[in-house]
């Protein structure tokens, strides 16, 4: 370096005979395995615990509801949605970028789907590693003792609970990682003689480019490692960049070869940086996320209480960095007062804070020594990471939050151990203080971050601890009767829903719950007036301004919600239809609106507009499965099988477990008839079982299919099973004994019946078919007139029934009975050409035995001739229903319709219910013809079951 453009002072920084900074900083210190070590163990001690604590708050958003997880969305996805799983594209997203941190989620959900203790596990794993890289980071400006000290200080913070216990804090530890992976790179870019080494450095701008993939924040280090380069590596201080300048102007003197380089590396750090903000920008389409006055009130605040009000939050920041004992998981709405005018008492905190962040600033600058340097860097990490959250340059969607905190969190923990390192060389005295102290404050942080983890481990722990630290948030009193309504515990969520709406009455959220709850508990009309109310709160159109960007998306749910409410009363379908309508003139873009619209208009009968409706929701959003299968549903309803079946097999590309598409799908490949498709639908209906295997509907429709191809053994097998999960299973209870009719196992068939009987007793079709079995193969008169007697009872117009039971007349030798049972049955269904004919052989065996002198009723004295009298002649014995068949046209008694009737398919949001509806009577012939042109319909369901609901 040259002395004589060299500016003074640049050689005294080096020449301080201090242990930290005497150190050549271009290379790293070592870490030894035991330090390691001990970081690690202390990370696992504190954070062991959050291994049993399962997704809360944004998780559920973030991992749970997020789609960009599946394996089934292509991975660009990630690069065009958000953390949310939002497109950028549209406005209701909340801008927020990080695809590398969904990308890890998506990791996770490859290896254990939705096992929480995987996303836990990993997100400890990645704090022991920035630990890590933090100590040697540290190492930089600190002792070894004291960079442990300050690694320890951060580890065990109880302010890392947020980022390391909840999930979507990952944001936080992956950006943390390669942030200060880009200022280790930076720091190895000054070479021997003041030369640049350009490799570390463009290392650093690919490492910054990744951190900012995976939180905004990342995109902070450039600054950090510019204010490195100025006051570290060149080793300047404020005064001597001051008077270089001075006489450069005056031109008393030339650039200094080292500040040309300086200037140099800062252009291209600051090239760099702009061209990522420029990204930045195109990505979120120059578009700044929509928040409310809920989500940051001061953010909508007029002049002076915006201002006031964003720079107080910087002391209370600080506060919780220096005080955590309370910390709570939301702090917005009304968490923290605005402050509203210059006499509040609370600007005084703030300017204590600018006051003593100005004095070590103007330390840090003025001075040479390492211990300015080393405060330098403290409030560097400090304060710069914490700028994009702190809402004085723009707003964001929180007022204050946590897991921001975890960067600027190694700033004071930098200065902290800087401290106790001064303070424990002052005296022997005070060096026994300070140790004390040291272990006080890393023992009382550990075991508050150990308690801590445990307040995550539910949605409801995790609100009402926040209640415990502010009763003031109306978004708390929601989540926790949100918590409490996902327990079905309506009534207690109802009393958190309504402290809600009495903390802040123009919450337009909490009287919705407040609806909602009352909808839950069947109390429709408060549910109404609730609405109604919530409804009342939305902000009023203005002309020539957008509506969309003054209200929260999820605010137009009342719309929907007041909707669903009325739409229950068939006379209200066209004010639901209304409502619908209007919520998607607010919102072109709602998404719910065409949907909830579009399961409307399939219950008016208005399949072609739930159509529009339909294609208009997937326009916005084409990857929903639930949308295709809505949409497989509308062409069902207008006779398309082929069309719905497309749209199954599409929900199903997206989702290839989704379940009722699954279901559906097959039961519309059994319908079809086609043997080909029949493998397929096995296929899915044994996919469904998998993902429910308690559904008895699953097995039943897998006994019904192989009923289809013959194959009973199969079908008794699966119809057995549906049994057994649901006692009672009527249709399966019924198919199964038809079954062992048709394949010579009658005898089998009536215990099932029976069974069947004991839980429908008025089940007519059962009652016909055990009728029939006991009668042709129990020789049970008696019990099979019964059977019929009380088919008519229930119903007397029942044609069946009534004829078995003048089969039974006949078979007791009551010819007359018969007669008369037959003209009656035959008034009932006077087209049917057998019930004349079996009445036409009643009468002419009626004739024949007056013709021979035998009485025609059994109390006329006489019968038929005895089986006994029969033998005497010669002839065989034969059973009294043999010696009808031997009688040509004699009545024969008609067994049960096998058809089975078509199982309806609802709309997703609908309750799939399945009603009873009984085969209209045909004649042989035409029963016949049916069998002949439907193979796979012989045995189609006597009635329709609940095939979703499971009832």
């Amino acid at each position: 370096m040259d002395r004589v453009v060299t500016p003074p002072g640049v050689i005294a920084v080096w020449s301080i005979p201090d242990v930290g900074l005497k150190k050549d900083l271009l290379s790293m210190a070592e870490m030894t395995l035991k330090e390691i070590g001990v970081l690690s163990c202390v990370v696992v001690f504190c954070y062991w615990n959050s291994l049993y604590c399962g997704f809360v708050f944004d998780d559920v958003s973030a991992i749970l509801d997020n789609k960009d997880l599946h394996p089934a969305t292509p991975i660009k996805k990630l690069f065009q949605n958000d953390f949310w799983g939002t497109p950028m594209s549209e406005e209701r997203s909340h801008k927020s970028y990080r695809p590398l941190t969904v990308l890890t989620f998506r990791l996770n959900y490859m290896f254990s789907e939705l096992n929480a203790v995987s996303y836990h596990l990993l997100n400890l794993l990645l704090h022991a590693v920035v630990c890590i890289v933090f100590l040697k980071v540290c190492k930089l400006f600190l002792d070894n003792r004291t960079s442990l000290v300050a690694a320890l200080l951060f580890a065990v913070h109880p302010i890392h609970t947020e980022a390391v216990t909840g999930v979507v804090g990952r944001a936080e530890l992956l950006s943390s990682i390669f942030l200060l992976a880009a200022f280790l790179s930076y720091t190895k870019s000054k070479g021997p003689d003041n030369s640049i080494v350009w490799t570390p450095i463009a290392a650093a701008v690919f490492l910054v480019a990744v951190a900012t993939l995976c939180k905004e924040q990342g995109i902070t280090v450039v600054g950090i490692c510019c204010v490195y380069e100025v006051f570290i590596a060149q080793g300047y201080t404020l005064p001597v960049l001051w008077d270089t300048t001075v006489q450069i102007l005056l031109g008393k003197g030339s650039i200094p070869y080292s500040l040309l380089q300086t200037l140099l590396k800062l252009v291209v750090l600051m090239f760099s940086t702009l061209l990522l903000v420029v990204i930045r920008v195109q990505v979120i389409q120059s578009q700044l996320p929509v928040f409310t006055r809920f989500d940051n009130p001061a953010a909508v605040s007029t002049t002076p209480a915006r201002q006031l009000t964003f720079n107080y939050l910087l002391p209370v920041n600080a506060w919780l960095l220096l005080n955590p004992s309370e910390l709570c998981c939301d702090w917005t709405m009304g968490t923290i007062p605005l402050v509203e005018s210059f006499l509040d008492v609370r600007n005084l905190a703030t300017l204590l804070f600018y006051s003593l962040m100005g004095s070590l600033v103007i330390y840090s600058v003025r001075y040479s020594g390492d211990s300015s340097k080393t405060v330098l860097m403290g409030l560097c990490l400090m304060v710069l990471p914490f700028i994009p959250a702190s809402n004085l340059f723009f707003p964001v969607g929180f007022v204050v939050a946590e897991r921001v905190l975890y960067v600027p969190s190694m700033g004071f923990c930098i200065l902290v151990a800087h401290g106790w390192k001064k303070l424990s060389n002052k005296s022997s005295r005070l060096r026994k203080l300070s140790w004390i102290f040291l272990a006080l404050v890393l023992f009382s942080h550990a075991v508050k971050t150990f308690h801590r983890n445990w307040d995550w481990e539910s949605e409801y722990t995790l609100f009402m601890s926040a209640l415990k630290v502010n009763k003031n948030n109306a978004k708390l009193w929601n989540n926790v009767g949100h918590a409490l309504e996902n327990e079905k515990n309506y009534a207690n969520a109802l009393k958190f829903f309504k402290q809600a709406t009495r903390v802040q009455p123009d919450d337009i959220g909490a009287h919705m719950n407040v609806g909602r709850t009352y909808k839950n508990l069947n109390r429709s009309k408060e549910a109404e007036e609730s609405y109604l109310i919530a409804k009342s709160l939305m902000p009023q159109v203005i002309p020539g301004k957008r509506y969309a960007a003054r209200v929260a998306p999820n605010h137009l749910n009342v719309y929907i919600n007041l909707a669903n409410l009325i739409r229950a009363n068939e006379s209200r379908l066209e004010e639901a239809d209304q409502l619908y309508r209007q919520a998607i003139s607010m919102r072109p873009d709602f998404k719910q609106a065409y949907i909830s619209r579009g399961e409307l208009l399939l219950k008016m009968n208005k399949p072609l507009e739930a159509k529009e409706a339909y294609l208009k929701a997937l326009e916005l959003d084409g990857m929903n499965a639930d949308l295709w299968y809505n949409l497989a549903i509308v062409y069902i309803e207008l006779k398309d099988p082929n069309e719905a079946l497309r749209n199954f097999n599409q929900a199903l590309e997206l989702n290839r477990r989704h379940k009722l598409a699954l279901f559906n799908s097959a039961l519309l490949m059994q319908e079809s008839g086609n043997p080909k498709l029949r493998p397929e639908a096995k296929k899915r209906l044994l996919s469904y079982v998998e993902e429910e295997p308690h559904d008895a509907n699953g097995y039943f429709n897998l006994g019904m299919l192989a009923m289809d191809e013959k194959k009973d053994l199969e079908a008794e097998k699966w119809m057995k099973k549906a049994i057994q999960l649901q006692h009672g299973f009527r249709s399966a209870l019924f198919n199964l004994a038809l079954l062992y009719s048709q394949t010579a196992r009658e005898l089998d068939a009536l215990p099932v019946l029976e069974e069947l009987l004991r839980y429908y007793p008025d089940h007519i079709k059962g009652l016909i078919l055990k009728g029939d079995i006991l009668m042709n193969q129990k020789k049970d008169t008696k019990g099979a007139k019964k059977c019929f007697e009380k088919i008519l009872e229930m119903d007397p117009n029942n044609v069946q029934g009534k004829h078995n039971l003048c089969v039974v007349y006949f078979e007791e030798r009551d010819l007359l009975k018969a007669e008369r049972c037959l003209v009656e049955t035959l008034a009932l269904a006077p087209q049917e050409e057998y019930i004349q004919r079996h009445l036409s052989i009643v009468r002419s065996k009626i004739m024949a035995l007056k013709a021979a002198g035998h009485a025609a009723s059994p109390a006329g004295g006489q019968s038929l001739p005895t089986e006994q009298e029969n033998e005497a002649k010669g002839k065989k014995k034969k059973t009294p229903f043999e010696k009808l068949k031997d009688e040509k046209d004699i009545p024969k008694m008609n067994a049960p319709t096998t058809q089975k009737n078509k199982d309806h398919i609802k709309t997703k949001s609908q309750h799939e219910k399945n009603s009873d509806k009984e085969v209209k009577q045909k004649s042989t012939k035409e029963i016949k013809d049916i069998e002949n042109k439907r193979v796979a319909a012989l045995k189609r369901l006597e009635e329709m079951e609940r095939i979703l609901s499971g009832e």
